[in-house]
């Protein structure tokens, strides 16, 4: 065959060797605003830093290699004993280690850490996704573990230490730890309250044996779990070790490895318990309340999440298009393509810049905000999962068939997009916490208004959707059937909001005459003509 038919033209480089972070506008400056300015130059430098890392080849590697050798479960040793053992590739490690190393866990322990967590997770977690699961689940059980202090006290310098160290030991011999968690069963999934797991109650006060199954159980080779348990009492919250202090194995019986959809790196795990050693966590019968915190954690974590992948894949979408030529010119400068980038850029500008906003209320702490989170972390979650996957499908189409192959990265990120509306209760569950949140606790409500509030009389069309959202919230009428329409409406509002305030006109002009005026179709792509559609493109390009 002659070689010229082997000449590659038209084709888009690679899009590596940039930095994640500072290349992209909206989550720079949301630092910027969010952040006390004594600590801008040390989280900008260390941000740019993890930034280059996840734009690096080597990364990109990791990413594949972790995906593409997912990990293996050996039950027994080939003696016969039983071992429950995951073995991953080396590169799931590298991530990880990584991840801690950069301080994607310490988020309790630093000023302004949730922030600066944040925005660390958007960047590293556009690496590889998987791994960021065990990671989300060490940083959320800080809360939790707080309900106890001796054991906030024994096991909050494991969780927040920057070492990474992996193999099962007692913790206390570690110079670090990972955690995972169990609570949903086969019979209940997310209704908790309906697990049959049992606690014992043993001789040593706070003690208990587990016996029972837990039907998704992530990260099993961690070094704890938090875990919910039928106890006297109620359903009780509880600490189940990986490996005892003598250094014995605790009864922690891996029955099989889920083969899931994406998120391929990551073993997700069902697990049996008969007589394994617990710590209870919390009084016995509050276990709920003892593990929420931990779930709003996460929670917020899987906003940021979908954040990252949205962002890649925009990223990916615009590099191709600016390097790619067809019909006489650049993609990128046709009107049609130009508005379908615009439009994935809007959402992820959207997301990212909620995301940070939520991570800042976790700063700050006070009462307001925490009144504020009780609504925006489920409304948020809600809706930013939700639109995680159609943004990501939309993104590779933008490839065509280069988007198709596994090489490209596209498929790998849209078999990980659904995951998050998925974990810690999918967009159901997230619609009636909102309901209940609004039934209960009408300081949320309160401080939810005053948020958007903030940006009344900026934009006509913002204020008239605040005032149908207020119209909305006034009618309780069957309002457990229309509870995903009130809670997107929440959800888009707080970020017309926010992009009102704080983004550039162009693209608050064009969020809102979108998502709130309605000037906008059923597909990416359909924004009005008249905007100013090549400022927002080039907001959100990689400038590589």
């Amino acid at each position: 065959m002659a070689a010229s038919t082997h000449t590659v033209t038209n084709q888009a480089p690679p899009l590596v060797g940039y930095d994640v972070f500072t290349s992209d506008r909206a989550l720079v400056e949301g630092v910027e605003r969010h952040l006390d300015p004594t600590l801008l130059d040390s989280a900008r430098a260390e941000l740019s830093l993890l930034g280059r890392a996840a734009g690096s080849a080597q990364a990109q590697k990791w990413g594949d290699q972790a995906n593409e050798n997912p990990p293996v479960l050996h039950t027994h040793d080939r003696y016969g004993n039983r071992i429950d053992e995951v073995e991953f590739h080396p590169a799931w490690h590298r991530l990880l280690g990584k991840a801690v190393s950069a301080g994607l866990t310490t988020a309790w322990s630093r000023p302004g850490g949730h922030l600066r967590r944040a925005a660390g997770f958007l960047v590293w977690t556009q690496a590889e996704g998987g791994h960021g699961c065990p990671i989300s689940m060490t940083h959320a059980a800080v809360p939790a573990l707080r309900a106890d202090p001796a054991l906030a006290a024994e096991w909050e310098p494991r969780l927040t230490s920057t070492a990474y160290d992996a193999g099962l030991r007692p913790a206390s011999q570690k110079a670090g730890a990972i955690f995972g968690m169990g609570m949903t069963e086969k019979q209940g999934g997310s209704d908790v309250r309906a697990n049959t797991t049992r606690a014992q109650a043993l001789a040593e006060d706070g003690t208990y044996a587990l016996t029972g199954h837990k039907w998704f159980c992530s990260a099993p080779m961690s070094d704890g779990f938090l875990v919910l348990a039928q106890a006297e009492q109620g359903l009780t919250c509880f600490l189940v070790p990986r490996v005892l202090e003598d250094g014995s194995r605790n009864a922690f019986a891996i029955q099989r490895l889920k083969d899931k959809l994406g998120n391929k790196s990551n073993a997700s795990s069902e697990v049996e318990f008969d007589g394994t050693w617990a710590r209870r966590v919390g009084d016995e019968g509050r276990g709920v309340r003892t593990i929420i915190e931990m779930v709003a954690a996460t929670r917020l974590d899987c906003v940021i999440g979908s954040a990252a992948l949205m962002r890649q894949a925009v990223v990916q979408a615009v590099h191709h298009a600016t390097y790619r030529e067809a019909f006489g010119g650049r993609l990128v400068d046709k009107p049609l393509m130009r508005n379908v980038l615009a439009d994935l850029a809007l959402e992820s500008e959207a997301a990212t810049t909620l995301a940070l906003r939520l991570a800042a209320a976790y700063d700050d702490g006070s009462e307001q905000e925490q009144a504020f989170l009780r609504l925006a972390v489920p409304a948020a979650k809600y809706w930013v999962t939700k639109r995680c996957t159609p943004l990501v499908g939309e993104a590779l189409e933008c490839l065509g068939g280069n988007g198709y192959v596994e090489e490209s990265g596209m498929p790998r990120l849209l078999r990980e997009a659904p995951l998050n509306s998925i974990w810690e209760g999918s967009g159901n569950v997230q619609a009636l916490d909102v309901l209940r949140a609004l039934q209960r606790e009408p300081r949320a409500l309160n401080a939810f208004l005053q948020e958007v509030g903030k940006a009344r009389g900026a934009d006509h069309r913002l204020d008239g959707a605040i005032k149908d959202l207020l119209t909305e919230l006034a009618d309780l009428e069957g309002i457990e059937g229309r509870a995903r329409r009130l809670v997107e409406r929440m959800a888009l509002v707080l970020q017309g909001s926010l992009l009102v305030r704080y983004a550039p006109p162009e693209v608050a002009d064009a969020f809102c005459a979108s998502r709130l005026g309605r000037d906008w179709g059923a597909a990416f792509g359909t924004l009005p003509h008249s905007l100013d559609l090549s400022a927002v493109v080039e907001r959100s390009a990689p400038g590589v």
